[in-house]
């Protein structure tokens, strides 16, 4: 059944805010802005690091980063990547591909040369400081708190405004803390209130040096390697107290300003702060800034803003001032009333997912797989992955939070044009796994990917359908051409037609061993078809002349490979690996309808492999994947089977994350994938089924507004 009554959104996101009374190390809450994020314990704070271990030997899920937060570990030598650099053959001759000397086992460099280890490990992403509470002894030293001194917790993230209430009991005494961070600056709230703060409590800063671990990207065992030094109180600025700590890691510097009123901050050691409420006080309202001073060779984006003072208070009521007009915008999806009981879990993880998605994926680069929470592949960004970050802001109305990611690939155009230049190609190639400085890492798998390739036209065209202007079009018509222009070039003419490869990894990166001898993946196939005329129709937009080439390469791409009446995922034996991405799918799914694809056989497909495939071995999108190709093939049962399959990879968490692995503890394309496939669902696709909510069964009560339907 439809319904399209005006939702109560207000009603709707508070339904789901994150209510915790016992300590989950999998699921901590976070406050943040897109450019800038904090997540915290159970205290409101970060005191419990060890109780949230991410990876071995662990890291800490309570991080706090941004975007301009960069570092890079001197290096002892001058380091190319020539020396990574292989010929490999190709339809035009050898042509020069990025690889490595070395290997990747489970994420891990493994026999890599010194060179190729320094360059897959820097620039990495840094963790800016450590905010906890700690009792002080009679002697004045502070004492690290245990989970079981925190006694009665209640928090509660309150969605709606964006806040985070802990309240909890402390040696006799209660405690509330209300954490919040500014909208517009890198910058945290903190109202502690607690007759504790007469007796003990206190707050400790902590701040590490870079690290070239994996997943953490805090080092606690170099003190000698970076400096903190703290100036102030600087008497009154605003009317507050303010303090400045300067921090220096090999010159990516950034400054922390301490603010608010009747407070007391000491450096007690070489990167340590201690904070204490004055005399007879028993609240602390604090604000706390992150601001960049210098990141040496990294590409800054944002620096946090101004160095501002301010309250706790203050942070918060703009908090509170936000996030109601970010909800009251954009798309909503409501399923109350539906009699299916998975309806409720699915509309929690809807409001979830575009929480977690603004404050982590809406920076001015693209996010990496873990967000701002904590470091995943050291904090580096997985271009493939941009599409399953960020699409879904266009589908939802809120195109502003796409934006500048989008923007972020005019930085790099110049080194993505030398790529396709040295490898024969018109154009710009896009990398893979990079930081903010767009210098492609080395890698057996990420060079050899192409369907990170289309990917600025699709997000690109997204945006043009929500907000349909010519100064849109003509501001990222350069980066819409140029990756046409490579796209046709890279694809190269036979007897049968267009084709794509070798050498190439398709998006399911399973035949990373015969990259050398891999063609024609399915869905690149048909990416590579209507990603050139979205293209050609943005020339039109502009009153430009379609470029025959495009139209050519586009017309004549070879059709893709069936085995046994199904899609195989690639042209040559072994032709389909029943592990990682069912990326075949996504040839009609995540793309429309093309005249590559038979509807008939991506339905054989699609039952193929829901019947055969090992669940293990997907990641998080591959379940929107498979609810998209569903709902494209009108069949919303499935669609929604898929969205909600259990199995150990499409865990939701309370907080909302999408859990992975213990080294892989929140994977946010699972969330950005869910958004993207609910609006489909929802506000249907061009010449879509007539009727509301066409990728939902007719059973649902599905209520949806503001959304913009899809290609």
């Amino acid at each position: 059944m439809s319904s399209q009554h005006t939702i109560d959104r207000q009603a709707l996101v508070r339904r789901h805010n994150v209510e915790q009374r016992s300590l989950d190390p999998r699921s901590p809450v976070s406050v943040g802005n897109g450019e800038f994020c904090f997540t915290v314990d159970l205290t409101g704070l970060q005191t419990l690091p060890a109780e949230y271990p991410v990876g071995a030997p662990p890291g800490t899920l309570l991080g706090t980063q941004s975007q301009w937060g960069w570092h890079s570990i001197p290096a002892d030598e001058e380091y190319s990547l020539a020396g990574s650099t292989v010929l490999y053959d190709s339809a035009r001759g050898p042509v020069p591909y990025l690889d490595m000397v070395g290997d990747i086992v489970d994420g891990r460099e493994t026999k890599a040369s010194r060179a190729e280890t320094w360059l897959r490990v820097n620039p990495h992403r840094l963790d800016l400081g450590r905010i906890g509470f700690a009792w002080e002894d009679p002697a004045g030293a502070p004492r690290p708190l245990t989970a079981a001194d925190v006694v009665d917790p209640v928090q509660i993230l309150d969605l709606w405004t964006g806040t985070v209430t802990s309240t909890f009991s402390l040696r006799g005494h209660p405690v509330r803390v209300i954490t919040a961070c500014h909208p517009d600056r890198d910058q945290i709230g903190l109202i502690v209130e607690s007759p504790a703060l007469q007796h003990g409590l206190v707050v400790t800063f902590a701040f590490p040096y870079g690290s070239e671990a994996w997943h953490d990207a805090a080092d606690w065992n170099r003190p000698a390697a970076h400096t903190t030094t703290l100036a102030g109180p600087a008497g009154t600025l605003d009317g507050f107290q303010h303090w400045t700590v300067d921090r220096d890691l090999d010159g990516s510097g950034y400054q922390v300003t301490v603010s608010g009123k009747d407070l007391r901050l000491d450096q007690s050691g070489g990167h340590e702060l201690l904070l204490r409420a004055a005399s007879g006080q028993d609240v602390l309202d604090l604000a706390v800034q992150f601001t960049s001073t210098g990141q040496g060779e990294c590409i800054l984006r944002s620096s946090g803003g101004a160095p501002s003072t301010g309250t706790g208070t203050a942070v918060a009521q703009a908090s509170r001032d936000h996030w109601p007009k970010f909800w009251q915008s954009g798309g909503a999806v409501e399923l109350h009333g539906t009699p299916d009981p998975r309806a409720a879990e699915l509309e929690r993880r809807i409001v979830l997912s575009q929480y977690l998605t603004a404050i982590n994926c809406a920076g001015s680069l693209p996010p990496q797989e873990t967000g701002l929470v904590c470091n995943s592949w050291r904090g580096r960004f997985h271009l493939e992955m941009h599409w399953w970050h960020a699409a879904h802001f266009a589908h939802w109305n809120r195109t502003e939070l796409l934006l500048p990611g989008l923007r972020w690939y005019r930085t790099i155009l110049e080194s993505a044009r030398q790529t396709a230049k040295a490898q024969g190609f018109d154009g710009v190639r896009w990398p893979k796994q990079v930081g903010p400085d767009g210098r492609e890492s080395p890698s057996p798998i990420g060079t050899f990917l192409i369907w990170q390739q289309p990917h600025p036209i699709h997000l690109a065209e997204l945006a043009y359908r929500a907000v349909p202007s010519r100064e849109l079009l003509e501001e990222f018509s350069e980066i819409v051409f140029e990756t046409a222009e490579f796209m046709a070039s890279f694809a190269h003419p036979t007897a049968r037609g267009f084709e794509l490869g070798p050498p190439l990894i398709p998006a399911q990166e399973s035949y990373e061993a015969i990259r050398g001898t891999v063609a024609n993946p399915t869905f690149e196939l048909a990416y590579w078809q209507w990603a050139l005329r979205t293209a050609n129709t943005w020339r039109e937009r502009l009153g430009l002349p379609g470029c025959p080439d495009w139209q050519a390469v586009a017309d004549g791409m070879v059709r893709p490979r069936t085995v046994n009446g199904v899609y195989a995922a690639i042209d040559i034996e072994p032709f389909t690996i029943r592990t990682d991405h069912p990326s075949m799918l996504c040839a009609l799914g995540v793309l429309p309808q093309t005249g590559l694809i038979d509807p008939e056989i991506m339905r054989a497909t699609l039952a193929d492999v829901l019947a055969t495939w090992d669940w293990d071995s997907t990641w998080g999108w591959d379940y929107p994947v498979m609810a998209m190709t569903a709902a494209r093939l009108e069949d919303p049962e499935t669609a929604v089977d898929a969205l909600l399959q259990e199995a150990g990879k499409n865990t939701v968490l309370p907080n909302g994350h999408n859990r992975q692995t213990d080294s892989l503890p929140l994977y946010l394309p699972g969330n950005g994938g869910l958004l993207a496939t609910v609006a489909l669902m929802a506000a249907g696709w061009d010449g879509g089924p007539d009727r509301h909510a066409p990728g939902f069964p007719a059973s649902w009560t599905v209520a949806w507004e503001g959304l913009v339907p899809a290609p």
